[in-house]
């Protein structure tokens, strides 16, 4: 296994759930100035932040270091490298250290890697960065095959529905839980009439419980969290509006976190253009995606800047028990990068 390919599976065997990524994120800030990283330091949201150059004109490779927690043993069979990250994000970003510490920089730019914490919960690592940059360019980590270059994420709205009384007999009175319950389906068939099967998934709307709880002792309660998928193209506060009017008409409070509309980059721009080229170079027919989760790619739009995302690693195998990666795809996506670089630098 190559130096890049070791640091990776290292990395994949240390766990960083959200919140919990200070001894992954450790041991990638000691491994970096090894791949070529000139300033590496840790920012006040945990996340790793490498340099090289000194330029004006900033390329940002943005990923992320945390998981979901479960996942594979951490393993090694022949090719296949299994555990949580391998695919979602840690290959991404492990890609992005081996090509960005090695690129050639012209003198007018430089280049920031960005090892960023929570993206999975809250995304405060990318928070914390995008105000503090102004890239002329942008590539975010995240799988889409060696051949694919994603070009847009749906967009999510949380919404947490919430009822109580103080109390009373079911016979007379379903209560709060119904209540919740009842509103929460109310809305997920309003998300589902409003989908279209015959459109891209990036045009769709979707909707999923994320948690419930109820209490039906005493002072009587339910919550429940849903999980909106905002189409391109939506506006979140027309949605933030349908939803207030199901909750009203049963009673139910409702509010919002973690809102962040769609966003669609250009396929056409100076970054997936690159990108597409240099998959090209390595023999592969380049494929131009919209997905249909939300990433730190929809929260990077407000850079205005080209971007686009690519790393290695089979999306479908995200957040599952299935979590695997190809080491010479790996090789193959740093390769990729290699040639996409300086393309990007060169603009």
């Amino acid at each position: 296994m190559n130096a890049p390919g070791a640091i990776l599976s290292r990395l994949v065997s240390i766990p960083s759930t959200s919140g919990r990524e200070e001894a992954a994120c450790s041991y990638f800030a000691d491994v970096l100035p090894s791949l070529g990283w000139e300033r590496v330091e840790t920012d006040g949201s945990g996340s790793v932040v490498a340099r090289r150059g000194r330029g004006s004109r900033e390329l940002v490779l943005l990923g992320h270091i945390d998981t979901v927690p479960g996942g594979p043993e951490h393993r090694l069979e022949g090719d296949i490298l299994w555990g949580r990250g391998t695919v979602d994000a840690k290959g991404p970003l492990c890609a992005f250290a081996a090509a960005g510490g090695r690129v050639s920089l012209p003198p007018d730019w430089a280049i920031t890697l960005v090892a960023a914490t929570g993206e999975e919960a809250d995304s405060r690592g990318a928070l914390h960065r995008i105000p503090r940059h102004r890239p002329a360019a942008c590539i975010i980590g995240e799988p889409s095959g060696t051949d694919g270059v994603t070009i847009g994420y749906r967009g999510n709205l949380r919404a947490v529905l919430a009822a109580s009384d103080g109390g009373a007999h079911r016979s007379g009175n379903a209560g709060p839980i119904t209540g919740v319950l009842r509103c929460a389906a109310d809305i997920l068939d309003l998300v589902d009439s409003l989908d279209d099967p015959a459109l891209p998934v990036i045009r769709r709307p979707s909707g999923a419980v994320v948690s419930m709880e109820g209490k039906e002792q005493g002072e009587r309660s339910g919550t429940a969290e849903l999980d909106i998928r905002l189409p391109e193209g939506s506006s979140p506060g027309e949605w933030m509006e349908f939803l207030r009017g199901s909750a009203a008409r049963r009673g139910v409070s409702i509010s919002f976190r973690g809102v962040t509309p769609a966003h669609v980059e250009d396929k056409n721009n100076p970054v997936a253009r690159a990108l597409r080229l240099a998959i090209r170079k390595n023999g592969n027919t380049p494929r131009v995606l919209a997905k249909g989760g939300t990433a730190d790619f929809n929260l990077a739009s407000a850079w205005k800047c080209p971007m686009a995302a690519y790393g290695p690693g089979d999306s479908t195998l995200d957040h599952t028990s299935e979590e695997r990666i190809s080491l010479a795809d790996f090789q193959t996506s740093v390769a990729v990068l290699d040639g996409a670089l300086p393309l990007i630098l060169a603009g």
